[in-house]
């Protein structure tokens, strides 16, 4: 077993302890944010099981896992609750409406998908992420080493694509950028937003160092998923492990109680 069969489990651990320590803080003090945080954390979390599980074998159920909650909603929900955070607005319900029903839809989608996937192109060889979707070739373009490839009628064209298991224009695949876009917004946008003002007000030093975690967590992720679609697929696994364990060590930075907030807490808890 290589390393890159191991990292995603060992990411899938982290992911665990955190989304646990996440939703106890939630069903403590049921803020939103806490359960948005939770329910992205979680599936992240499901991403990178699914991940190491199709490293070894194929399961078209865990596919779909990986695909929707890895690939498409974890980061969308992770920002949403950063939204929560910083924005008191009545409006905020419209846009977790708005997540709560695109996020169904390409359940949906996605369910449809299932029975039209080309399962017989997968293998254990590469990671999933550099096969899973079926890619046009445009004219002239060579065809990467090693790939198997299909001649199909795509938009009225007929085309030569690199095979994958999701089918070539499958209309799940176009609804994972609004998603990604958003996430990416919320939560990186939202932790430099905080700590600039923890910063600038010269308060919660902790919670400065926290955001900037997260964020850089976030960032981390993001670029390892370029890479990969750049054909550097080797640094992703890498990549999430690492932005688990800045994500979680942000959170437990910015949660850490400061020596005054102890201080008004233990007579309380005298009592």
């Amino acid at each position: 077993m290589s390393v890159n069969h191991i990292l995603p489990f060992v990411s899938t651990i982290i992911m665990l302890f955190f989304t646990v320590s996440v939703l106890q803080r939630f069903f403590v003090r049921r803020q939103p944010h806490f359960l948005f945080w939770g329910i992205g954390l979680a599936m992240f979390g499901a991403g990178s099981f699914a991940e190491a599980y199709l490293a070894l074998a194929w399961n078209k159920w865990v596919f779909f896992a990986w695909y929707l909650f890895g690939a498409a909603l974890n980061a969308a929900w992770l920002g949403h609750g950063t939204l929560y955070l910083l924005v008191r607005k009545k409006w905020v319900h419209a846009v977790t409406a708005i997540l709560v029903l695109g996020s169904l839809f390409a359940g949906n989608l996605m369910l449809q998908a299932i029975p039209k996937l080309d399962e017989a192109v997968f293998t254990t060889d590469k990671i999933i992420s550099e096969q899973y979707g079926t890619k046009a070739l445009e004219a002239g373009e060579p065809v990467p080493a090693g790939a198997q490839t299909i001649t199909t009628t795509y938009r009225g064209e007929e085309v030569t694509a690199v095979r994958g298991i999701l089918p070539l224009g499958a209309p799940v695949r176009l609804t994972t950028p609004f998603f990604n876009i958003y996430g990416l917004l919320t939560l990186v946008g939202g932790a430099i937003y905080s700590a600039y003002l923890f910063w600038r007000k010269r308060v919660m030093p902790n919670r400065v160092i926290g955001n900037v975690l997260i964020a850089a967590g976030a960032l981390l992720i993001g670029f390892a998923s370029t890479l990969t679609r750049l054909g550097y697929g080797e640094y992703l696994y890498l990549g999430e492990l690492f932005s688990a364990i800045l994500m979680f060590a942000g959170f437990r930075f910015a949660a850490r109680p400061q020596p005054d907030e102890v201080m008004q807490s233990a007579p309380a808890a005298a009592d």
